[in-house]
């Protein structure tokens, strides 16, 4: 056990620009905010924290470091969250001397919320902050999964130091790194190394492009579902709707994709750290960018209020809530079960991996009508791929 307070300072509410409206409809009436006043109590209870990371080193990206701040301004502008969600600012991580030592502080202060069930909010910052997200989701030994959502795909197959253009490199090749499966949504071909995508589809990852997104959006819904981490990077949207990011694109997904996929991570049943990464306010357009992101977080938590928790249920079979579904393929030996939520019209495929456990894998109603056409879903295929057989 840490104790929060060495590593955070407060939110600053006195800064000049940041004025949080007041009274019961406003964002801030039912989130515990850290001003510093009285210290930091146990985190256990809460169910979302919110931290930000005011760090660009290791990026390109000077002038992110001023994005929680930012974010902030707009984020206590917005209307109180539905329902008794409970929520904390906790305030800023302090910069280390190093950024090596960002990266162990971050890591610190994640592994403390998760150890009491607590969602962090990371609000960067840069994309370098990634390998903090891995050593704290690492380090009980367990294999997790990420959703990263950004219009390129970090990853270099050239071997260099870990930056915000390469994290994905440090989670995949890392040996204490846990991560067993990652989905990249809304790569633009364009700005995309085909051999880095040659090589992520011989691992059996997920990827869908922008346009395969925007045909159906509803298709990445799945992906959040199975993931343990998202990660947006703001720059997967395009440059007219957020101005203010190092890398942008003339393409990318409107604001209100982004939102529906923010709102999908907090949907998500094992989603435990959720990020709004590449923000640079002084690139910014009247705080447009800023905004948006504020706007992510804001329908990250409406949808984390409205979460339904149902894979733990998913192997009770005299359960009500689920209907199972048996089909037949020919490629296949046996039948596909398929099970879908009566309340939440989810559906889940089980799989058995080599040894003879059970999985459950997220998927659509679309995967559903592709096994009763006799046609094996993509998403299965990489599954059960990924499980050997």
């Amino acid at each position: 056990m840490i104790d929060l307070n060495q590593y955070l300072d407060p939110v600053c509410l006195d800064r000049p620009g940041v004025e949080p409206l007041k009274g019961s409809s406003a964002f801030p009436h039912n989130v515990a905010v850290n001003t510093g006043n009285e210290p930091l109590a146990d985190p256990a209870g809460l169910a979302v924290a919110i931290i930000g990371v005011p760090d660009d080193r290791n990026s390109s990206n000077a002038g992110a470091s001023q994005a929680p701040d930012a974010i902030r301004k707009s984020l206590y502008s917005f209307s109180r969250l539905p329902g008794r969600l409970k929520v904390a600012d906790l305030g800023n991580l302090r910069p280390g001397a190093s950024f090596d030592d960002t990266i162990a502080g971050l890591s610190d202060v994640l592994l403390e919320l998760l150890s009491k069930n607590v969602v962090p909010v990371v609000i960067g910052g840069t994309s370098a902050l990634m390998p903090a997200i891995d050593r704290a989701l690492s380090a009980g030994k367990e294999k997790w999964s990420l959703v990263s959502v950004d219009s390129r795909i970090d990853f270099t197959a050239e071997k260099r130091s870990p930056d915000s253009l390469n994290w994905m490199n440090d989670l995949i090749y890392r040996s204490g790194s846990c991560l067993s499966h990652l989905s990249a949504i809304g790569h633009q071909t364009y700005l995309t190394d085909q051999q880095v995508v040659n090589r992520f589809n011989r691992r059996h990852y997920d990827m869908m492009r922008i346009g395969e997104v925007r045909a159906a959006v509803h298709e990445t819904e799945p992906l959040f579902r199975d993931a343990a981490a998202a990660v947006f990077d703001i720059g997967s949207v395009r440059q007219s709707d957020a101005p203010g990011a190092i890398l942008t694109s003339a393409n990318g997904f409107y604001g209100e994709e982004i939102c529906l996929l923010a709102r999908y991570a907090g949907l998500s049943d094992n989603l435990k750290i959720f990020s709004v990464l590449e923000v640079n306010p002084t690139l910014d357009n009247r705080m447009q960018t800023s905004q948006l992101a504020a706007q992510l977080i804001w329908f990250f938590l409406e949808g984390f209020s409205q979460k339904q928790y149902e894979v733990t249920f998913l192997s009770d079979q005299s359960s009500n809530r689920f209907t199972r579904y048996h089909v037949t393929l020919s490629d296949l030996e046996g039948e596909a079960i398929f099970i879908k939520s009566m309340i939440t019209d989810r559906w889940w495929i089980e799989i058995r991996d080599t040894r003879g456990q059970q999985h459950y894998l997220a998927c659509s109603y679309e995967d559903y009508l592709m096994a009763n056409r006799d046609q094996v879903p993509g998403r299965w295929t990489r599954a059960l791929l990924r499980y050997g057989h």
